[in-house]
This record gives structure tokens, C-alpha cells and sequence, in this order.
């Protein structure tokens, strides 16, 4: 027991390095952030596409379960190339984010997908504009410059039907 108990503080390290492969600490919160969002992205927009009233938003869902799935892949051929593990299951916070879009309906479904999809992506704008300045990793700095332009479209096409939505 006081073998194990000295040896924790050294394993602990070790195996958050092995998750990470050969990605720095930023690098890799970036990859498992952004890998999150966009699996929590593709989820939501399966339900919008079903359960939205406004067929603009159940266009829009169709189209964040298609872009947020291709940028999941490539990113996680990314990681896997780099030796890092992405995370297998959502966090709490995203589970109940989830959750509570799937107990809505009509047009309260409406109104909460619209002001979501514009305050996660005015997020992941930022972030990714972050990254094309701080990753260290080229490929992943590669993937945040291809990604950005489609998450700033995202960003104006969400601000216009949240607006649509309120007239």
C-alpha cells in the first residue's frame, strides 16, 4: 500500500501523458474541447432536424450533423495520428445540455436551439481563432485555419435565424 500510494503522484502523470500521445497540454485540451463540442453539435442537430418546427432550423441541424461530423472525423484521424486518445464519453455538463433539448418541443424547442446555436458558435469562433495563434501543432493549427471559415458561416447563418425566429 505505501508503495502504490508513493508511486500514484508518479503514475498519474504518465497516464495523462499516454492520453495525450505527443501533443503538448494545450494542444491536446483543444483536440478533446473541440472534439466535445462538435460531438454535442452533431446530437443537437440530430434532434433539431427532427424535433424543430421552423423548417430553417431543421435544415440547419441537418447541416451541423453533417459539418460537425466530417470536422469529429478529422480530427480524431488527427489525434490518432498523434498518439492521443479522444475522450469515449460526454461530459456532464454536455450530457445535460443534451438532455434538456430532448424534453423541449415546438416552438420553446425553437427558441432554445436558435439562442444555443449562436452562443456555442460566437464559442467556438473564438476558440478556433485562438488556436490558428497558439497551437504548436501543425496539423492541428492546419485543421483550426480550415475549420474557422465554416464556423464563422455557421455563426451568420445561426444569428439570421434567431432573428427570423423573433419577428
Amino acid at each position: 500500500m505505501l508503495v502504490a500510494g508513493l508511486l500514484m503522484p508518479v503514475a498519474l502523470p504518465l497516464l495523462a501523458a499516454e492520453q495525450r500521445g505527443q501533443l503538448s497540454e494545450k494542444d491536446f485540451k483543444f483536440v478533446r474541447d473541440s472534439f466535445r463540442g462538435g460531438t454535442t453539435e452533431v446530437q443537437l442537430g440530430e434532434l433539431a432536424a427532427q424535433k424543430a418546427e421552423n423548417q430553417g432550423l431543421k435544415d440547419f441541424g441537418q447541416r451541423m450533423v453533417n459539418d460537425h461530423g466530417k470536422a469529429n472525423s478529422e480530427l480524431r484521424r488527427i489525434a490518432e495520428s498523434k498518439g492521443a486518445m479522444l475522450p469515449a464519453e460526454m461530459s456532464h455538463k454536455e450530457n445535460f445540455e443534451i438532455n434538456r433539448f430532448q424534453k423541449l418541443s415546438g416552438k420553446d424547442f425553437d427558441k432554445e436551439y436558435a439562442e444555443n446555436i449562436v452562443k456555442d458558435h460566437k464559442k467556438d469562433v473564438k476558440e478556433f481563432e485562438e488556436a490558428t495563434k497558439e497551437l504548436t501543432d501543425p496539423d492541428l493549427r492546419a485543421f483550426a485555419e480550415k475549420t474557422l471559415p465554416t464556423l464563422k458561416e455557421h455563426l451568420r447563418a445561426a444569428q439570421d435565424l434567431e432573428a427570423s425566429l423573433k419577428k
